[in-house]
């Protein structure tokens, strides 16, 4: 066996002459049992006869039986792990004479794991403070906020305009919105829809164009400016709760605005710690990485890339994008992508080999509940929800994920942790819940 690149091998098979013999008569007598020759029933044609009638067919069924079994031989007999479907050239199957070939593949990395316990990471233990639960009570009371018509007068900035909406020309798509609501003057209110809404009363009209950067969210508006056409139908103000017991108990099973705090702190700081956590694991795994250099095979790694964007497109698509429109070049996206696949695909190699060392692994009932889990939000049976994981593979990736995040809690607990130093990144902070804004794609 050869060594050519990275983890790809090569081996030169020779098949004794007496196993293509033997092969090529058992092949020659099961192709003269099903031959129809004239002169001749089914099974009864001379041998000679159908190897020189069928040499093609034959020639093609004895290669299909011997090559695999005796390439598979010498995989078992070298103990490797082949990765790829091998790539068989140079045949030389001549009669009288031994069948000889080349194979090349690509086997799975063998490795020796650094250390992988106590590596030293920055790790800080969030905290919240009272003005967190403020944010986070304002952002609450935003959901709840009612908008209030106000008597007829002039829009002005700070206003929230409700209009009917409808494009004239510029797009192929028409928009049309019978009740558009936008804050003038807002930054997530285009400016163009600000300018010309100033001033403008109820049952007033005016035309407009609107023109969307290149990179606009909504592919049929991207780098188009479209003429619209709207009529104000209202002025209306926006009125906030008063954060009070009341309010709290409103939102729901609160008796009071403490209790409600209490909660937002322990959701707080819930978010902080597994968005720190993460940020830790993170750094563990780059760590890992780095400090085990070893090739990894092809194959594993254009998997990795074309998960990598699949899931990209189904983003895309998700938005209403058509990749197709983009004019992306593929082969420069895949090369862009391929060293961060790599260290990708290392770096799940060692967190298994981790894993195997430590002995972790998915119990049955971590497995069932996430299937539990995965049947209560798509609102379906649980048995239906396992027989259809179990079909498509799933279950065997649910518990490989369980355990790759059981590998990097111990990794984590393991680790020498250290505050970060002033001016370090730190982990970032969990969003607040933002409350849902009321404006539309296409004055945004």
């Amino acid at each position: 066996m050869a060594l050519v690149e990275g983890c790809k091998h090569s081996l030169e098979i020779t098949v004794p002459v007496e196993e293509v013999t033997k092969e090529t008569e058992r092949v020659a007598v099961g192709i003269r049992e099903k031959a129809k020759l004239p002169g001749f029933r089914p099974g009864k044609a001379p041998l000679a006869m159908v190897k020189s009638r069928f040499a093609a067919e034959l020639r093609q069924e004895v290669l299909e039986k011997l090559v695999p079994r005796f390439l598979n031989a010498k995989f078992d007999e070298d103990h490797l792990t082949v990765v790829s479907q091998p790539d068989v050239s140079d045949v030389h199957y001549h009669d009288g004479k031994p069948l000889t070939f080349k194979a090349e593949f690509e086997v799975a990395p063998a490795f020796e794991l650094s250390e992988y316990t106590g590596l030293t990471v920055t790790y800080a233990e969030p905290v919240v403070a009272d003005s967190d639960i403020a944010t986070r009570l304002a952002d609450l009371a935003e959901r709840k906020a009612e908008y209030v018509n106000e008597d007829p007068r002039p829009l002005a900035d700070g206003d929230y305009a409700v209009v009917s909406l409808e494009s004239i020309s510029g797009t192929d798509e028409k928009v049309q919105q019978d009740e558009l609501m936008l804050k003038l003057g807002d930054e997530a209110t285009m400016k163009e829809f600000t300018e010309n809404l100033r001033g403008a009363s109820p049952d007033d009209q005016r035309e407009f164009e609107v023109t969307y950067p290149e990179d606009y969210d909504r592919a049929s508006l991207a780098g188009r400016t479209v003429r619209f056409k709207a009529i104000v139908k209202a002025v209306r103000r926006k009125e906030l709760p008063v954060i009070n017991d009341d309010f709290a108990k409103d939102l729901g099973d609160y008796q009071s605005l403490d209790e409600l705090k209490e909660t937002l702190r322990k959701s707080i700081l819930h978010e902080r710690e597994h968005t720190a956590r993460d940020a830790t694991k993170h750094q563990i795994v780059e760590k890992l990485v780095d400090g085990n250099s070893f090739a990894v095979p092809n194959v594993y790694v254009d998997r990795q890339i074309e998960t990598t964007l699949n899931n990209q497109l189904r983003q895309l698509a998700g938005q209403g994008i058509d990749p197709r429109s983009l004019k992306l070049d593929w082969d420069k996206i895949r090369e862009s992508q391929k060293e961060r696949a790599e260290r990708d695909v290392r770096a799940s190699l060692i967190l298994d080999k981790i894993a195997e060392r430590e002995a972790i692994a998915a119990t049955q009932d971590e497995v069932d509940r996430e299937v539990q889990t995965y049947a209560k939000r798509q609102r379906e049976p649980v048995a239906a929800v396992r027989a259809k994981l179990q079909k498509d593979g799933s279950l065997g990736r649910i518990a490989s994920q369980i355990r790759t995040e059981k590998t990097l809690t111990f990794l984590f607990d393991k680790a020498h942790k250290e505050a970060p130093k002033p001016g370090e990144a730190k982990a970032e902070e969990a969003e607040a819940v933002k409350p849902e804004d009321a404006q539309p794609e296409t004055a945004k």
